[in-house]
């Protein structure tokens, strides 16, 4: 099973409209006590080597690590779950901390929470 920060590699065929396809790097973002629980399916990123400037909070680059060879942009505005079938190989590779809670803020960013959670006691943004 993998854990949140990782990432894996995910067979997202077939794709619908915008969804990225093909077997691709996904950062894995779900609460690790999901995770740890085995639910059967989970909340992933794609990633691309299409690198975009400037394109927070829809975007964050993460630098090349392990056996992912080249920096990637993790698809912020592409959040979806699947199957834990579709989770072919992994992990390929570990996002710190850092890089985990720029995704954390950019995930609160896209989803509309992110005032809710300055304001929620005990939330912290950049808990990875």
């Amino acid at each position: 099973m993998p854990d949140r920060g990782e990432i894996w590699i995910a067979d997202l065929n077939p794709p619908r409209g915008t969804e990225p396809g093909k077997t691709r790097p996904v950062l894995i973002v779900q609460a690790q006590a999901l995770l740890d629980a085995e639910h059967p399916s989970t909340l992933v990123a794609p990633l691309t080597t299409r690198l975009l400037d400037d394109a927070e909070p829809l975007r964050i680059r993460i630098p090349a690590a392990g056996e992912l060879r080249r920096e990637s942009d993790v698809l912020i505005d592409q959040l979806r779950a699947i199957d834990n079938r579709r989770l072919v190989r992994g992990p390929v590779a570990r996002m710190g901390p850092r890089v985990m809670a720029s995704v954390g803020e950019a995930l609160l960013d896209v989803l509309g929470l992110a005032d809710q959670a300055r304001f929620s006691e005990g939330w912290d943004v950049r808990r990875p």
